[in-house]
């Protein structure tokens, strides 16, 4: 536009579309920035008719007006709260704050329920290649399979005592156990989490009833850090929450009592679904339900956006007939991770691109289970499962570098108390 001697420009939303970031990509960031003005408004359509008009004569007045970035807020229990960034200046920011607020409240008020907290890890520093270890001594797995909820309680905070303390960049935050040093299911992921960029807030319960059966012995070994070992600091916290005792269980009460690793995840690229076989399994006696758990979320950029910012869809095929599929839609869009989405847990108002849209996830909240009952499409005892992972309806095929897919998933079997 510069080059044909504009003296300035104006983008304009389609209908029904909100304005979004007017940056750079790829080779043109090595470019010097422009030397015109230059703004994104929303659609209008009066705007639209005048430029179409016989006489598209139209005053525009470009202005840098400051606007204030920084506010405190007084949360539900009357302390007061940073607010993060407020990225444009738009009322906006402050509903996603108070959608957080809500969603704190409601967590807290979970909380109050009678619960047996088992902790892990203690606002400890978290950096490295090993992160955090920590061993710890476990309830019996009789009494564990009493309890019909589970849950990770997990806090993210800082080593200061403000936002700015916080890293800047956004990063996998995985737990891992091993009880068996001898077991397949050693080291197998239990949990995941998505870090925010550069806020402090984090607070977060994810259901891992399920997964109940990696915790095979009187002590346990969790490791939990972050998928780039050169990533500056966090301060998490972890406990174990058992909740829902059934101290009497009869014979209709069902317990996850075996678990069986299936695929993982891998390159994002035309081989992807190559690597995945059928696996078989027979299914034990006295089993009363089969589950597949999977934990899955896409990271890394190809020409494409993936895995990162495209929407995949995930499948589990269940004896070449039972289709089984999640469908990240709303990867790439411009508010997928801020519409309505503080209210289930993510941290608004953060120090980066947390709105968008992201391939299984979201920055600043945990990575919920997909969990399948399968139990209605078996046959008898022998039967398989595959998986495979498509972008828009088929093998990827990155001409760039590609993204990859991380992702742990298991077969979870569920029998009756005698």
């Amino acid at each position: 536009m510069e080059q044909s001697k504009a003296i300035g420009v104006i983008v304009y939303a389609q209908p029904g579309q909100p304005v979004q970031d007017m940056n750079c990509q790829d080779d043109e960031c090595d470019l010097p920035p422009p030397s015109i003005p230059a703004t994104y408004i929303p659609y209008n359509e009066d705007l639209i008719n005048m430029l179409q008009s016989s006489d598209p004569s139209v005053n525009v007045t470009f202005q840098h007006t400051a606007s204030s970035n920084f506010y405190m807020a007084i949360d539900s229990q009357g302390l007061l709260a940073q607010m993060g960034w407020l990225l444009y200046p738009t009322f906006q920011f402050f509903v996603w704050q108070a959608e957080w607020f809500n969603f704190k409240t409601s967590l807290q008020a979970n909380m109050t329920d009678k619960a047996l907290m088992l902790p892990v890890v203690n606002a400890s520093i978290m950096q490295g290649e090993t992160g955090i270890i920590r061993t710890v001594k476990m309830p019996k797995l009789t009494e564990m399979q009493k309890y019909k909820k589970v849950e990770l309680d997990a806090y993210l905070s800082c080593p200061g005592t403000t936002d700015g303390t916080c890293p800047p960049w956004d990063h996998i935050m995985s737990l891992y156990v091993c009880c068996d040093n001898t077991s397949v299911l050693c080291g197998m992921e239990l949990g995941r989490w998505i870090t925010p960029f550069r806020r402090r807030i984090g607070h977060w319960l994810t259901n891992i009833t399920p997964l109940i059966p990696l915790l095979t012995s009187d002590t346990c070994t969790f490791t939990m850090k972050l998928d780039a070992w050169w990533a500056e600091p966090w301060k998490p916290s972890l406990n174990i929450r058992f909740s829902e005792y059934n101290r009497n269980p009869d014979a209709s009460d069902m317990y996850p009592y075996k678990i069986v690793p299936l695929f993982q995840g891998g390159t994002f690229n035309k081989s992807y679904n190559a690597q995945y076989k059928p696996i078989d399994f027979t299914v034990p006696t006295q089993v009363s339900k089969v589950e597949i758990v999977a934990i899955i979320t896409g990271h890394g950029s190809d020409e494409n956006g993936c895995g990162e910012f495209c929407p995949t869809s995930h499948h589990f095929v269940v004896n070449g007939k039972h289709e089984n599929m999640q469908n990240f839609s709303t990867a790439g869009t411009l508010l997928g991770c801020a519409m309505g989405k503080p209210i289930t847990g993510v941290e608004p108002n953060e120090h980066g691109t947390w709105l968008y849209g992201r391939n299984g996830w979201c920055n600043g909240r945990q990575v919920d289970p997909w969990v399948i009952d399968i139990t209605m499409q078996l046959d008898n005892q022998s039967n398989n499962v595959t998986y495979f992972g498509w972008y828009q309806g088929t093998d990827p095929d990155p001409k760039e570098e590609p993204g990859y897919i991380v992702m742990y998933s298991y077969l979870v079997y569920y029998k009756n108390f005698s």
